[in-house]
């Protein structure tokens, strides 16, 4: 049952690092038609190409010139010859004017990613940061919301939501028509997949005893490192963003299995006085660990018997002294 929950953790890694590959940004300069057919006609390597039709090419203080400027020149003239055209219109090539590229980029790497496809770079280089500050504030959003979510609904129906939300939202960024609508669905996917990946923590640790927390919870941040390699193996074999984006997110798709896979967490259900309910989980709980229900929870009362069922509140969070303490650690460390 841990092991299978701990899938979730491995899930989780395109969207917490995707970034890295989804929006890869590769040495890039200015297209220019006029640059193509003058190379065409005078049967220039790409090397010569670069080197007479590309600023600030070489100088590592310039990269912001090779890549997002571009000679204000009329390509197409007569008086450029094939060997330096440039020499013709200045003697010193630092004295030229230069404009912004006017007709996209060129992009030395196979495949694509959203920043290729959408030409994120130089002037709108921001919208990159922008993808993924929106990831981010949803990670911070729905870590805050979720834990009243999960004590208010129970931990499996809001993981089986978040889980399918965050599925759906993968699939239709994979197919997004431009940049605003696959910011929406990044947006949407932090807002769940976070949530969800603190659900499986919550899940597992109240699944064992004491004891076995620890043990539990570096289990599932392995995991998450598996999926770290996984995902590299991936990005390598799919360089278009758009095929890497389905496959990385199809998979989530099965964790809706976990209806049938895994119970609701009986900590929860003596804590909503469903104590029946959650007895009979115990129960099978043990047996498959070949094991004895301990005689404090033998003890539970049937659920008509028992007391009134707990609301979680966010005072809860600062209730008493060993909370607080807590809380405050927890908000330093986030």
């Amino acid at each position: 049952m841990r092991s299978e929950v701990a899938l979730l953790s491995a899930a989780f890694t395109p969207i917490y690092v995707g970034i890295v590959f989804l929006g890869f940004t590769p040495d890039h300069r200015c297209q220019s038609p006029g640059v193509a057919q003058l190379s065409q006609r005078c049967g220039w390597s790409l090397a010569e190409e670069l080197n007479y039709t590309v600023p600030g090419l070489g100088a590592a203080d310039e990269t912001f010139l090779h890549q997002c400027m571009q000679y204000d020149v009329d390509w197409n003239q007569t008086s450029l010859d094939c060997v330096d055209p440039l020499s013709s219109l200045g003697a010193n090539r630092s004295h030229l004017p230069l404009s912004p590229c006017q007709h996209g980029w060129v992009y030395d790497m196979p495949g694509s990613s959203i920043v290729t496809e959408f030409n994120l770079v130089c002037a709108h280089s921001w919208m990159l940061d922008l993808f993924q500050s929106a990831v981010n504030v949803g990670f911070f959003a729905g870590a805050v919301g979720i834990g009243y979510l999960a004590d208010r609904f129970g931990r499996k129906l809001c993981l089986l939501t978040t889980i399918f939300i965050n599925a759906t939202s993968g699939v239709l960024m994979a197919f997004s028509p431009n940049y605003a609508w696959m910011l929406v669905f990044r947006l949407i996917q932090g807002l769940v997949s976070k949530a969800g990946w603190l659900i499986g923590y919550i899940l597992i640790t109240e699944f064992v005893g004491l004891g076995y927390r620890r043990t539990v919870g570096i289990f599932y941040q392995v995991a998450f490192t598996i999926g770290l390699l996984v995902l590299a193996g991936v990005a390598y074999a799919l360089p278009h963003w758009r095929w890497l984006q389905l496959t990385v997110t199809l998979p989530n798709f099965c964790f809706l299995l976990y209806f049938w896979c895994i119970p609701e967490s009986p900590r929860w259900l003596i804590s909503q006085n469903k104590n029946a309910k959650a007895m009979k989980i115990i129960k099978h709980i043990a047996k498959k660990n070949g094991k004895s229900v301990p005689a404090s929870l033998q003890s539970l009362r049937a659920d008509e018997e028992a007391g009134k069922k707990l609301n979680p509140s966010f005072l809860d969070l600062v209730r008493t002294p060993q909370i607080r303490k807590h809380t405050l650690i927890l908000m330093y460390n986030w």
